[in-house]
């Protein structure tokens, strides 16, 4: 494993879960860009969703082929596994039904990722530290996108404002509760230099981001309020619940369907 100092099991573990954390978020958050792009209200943003779902999928590929350090059976890990196996952000279990849906997964569940993974850019696991320029430049488009949709709904009329105002305020909470709580794990991480911030911080810097969109929104007041509920909030998974993303969309991502045209 490349690090300046060998880790103790302890944060090797913790290495291993936030890679396959980030992996498979990436994931489903693809596959809930994909599920828009013919059903976006304006032909540009259907092209929007397939070129970030492209990232995204490709932004998984990434972190799962750095699960071999670690003794994984990464082919395994991308194409054989149960639903209830997947570590995503809980918020992405679902399709969006809804566009107003699909921008606050754009605009929430995208950006804590990405502040994740700014708290790697000196992170002393080297492997991972050398893919975050890539994820954070691609990363500025999605950003931008989701911003301008979310001030569009909320300049719209009063039907708009009411969808995405709500879709905002039922994704916030699973999101802010996925950053973790300041827990040894957390802080070891931290002391080890992998990243550079425990989930409080994280988390603070989440809701500053954020800020500008939720202000559109005349939202911050009930933001600033929310605290995350850790009630059976597993800190490996990062999830509060056993389960996860619904079957159709896990055998699609095996390729179940089409399985039978794999050659050996």
């Amino acid at each position: 494993m490349s690090t300046t100092a060998e880790p103790s099991p302890g944060v090797q573990t913790a290495i291993r879960d936030l890679i396959l954390v980030l992996a498979d978020s990436k994931r489903l958050l693809g596959m809930r860009y994909a599920g828009w792009i013919l059903g976006a209200p304006e032909l540009e943003a259907g092209i929007a969703c397939a070129s970030m779902a492209q990232d995204e999928w490709g932004h998984g590929r990434l972190l799962y082929a750095l699960l071999k350090d670690f003794g994984d059976d990464v082919d395994r890990i991308e194409h054989a596994r149960e639903p209830d196996e997947y570590r995503n952000m809980e918020v992405l279990d679902r399709a969006p039904e809804t566009w107003a849906e699909y921008v606050a997964l754009n605009a929430l569940a995208d950006a804590a990722m990405t502040i994740q993974f700014e708290a790697l850019r000196q992170s002393t696991y080297t492997p991972l530290r050398q893919r975050v320029d890539k994820v954070l430049e691609e990363e500025q488009f999605h950003a931008a996108h989701a911003a301008a949709w979310l001030r569009r709904l909320a300049q719209g009329g009063p039907a708009a404002r009411a969808a995405i105002h709500e879709a905002v305020r039922a994704c916030l909470p699973p999101v802010l509760c996925w950053f973790g709580g300041d827990t040894r794990r957390s802080r070891s991480l931290v002391e080890a230099s992998v990243l550079d911030a425990i989930g409080s911080t994280s988390r603070a810097r989440f809701v500053e981001r954020i800020a500008p969109l939720l202000r559109e929104l005349a939202a911050g007041e009930a933001v600033a309020s929310l605290e995350p509920d850790f009630t059976d909030f597993d800190e490996a998974t990062r999830r509060t619940r056993r389960g996860g993303p619904d079957g159709d969309t896990i055998a699609r991502i095996r390729g179940d369907r089409n399985r039978a045209f794999l050659m050996d």
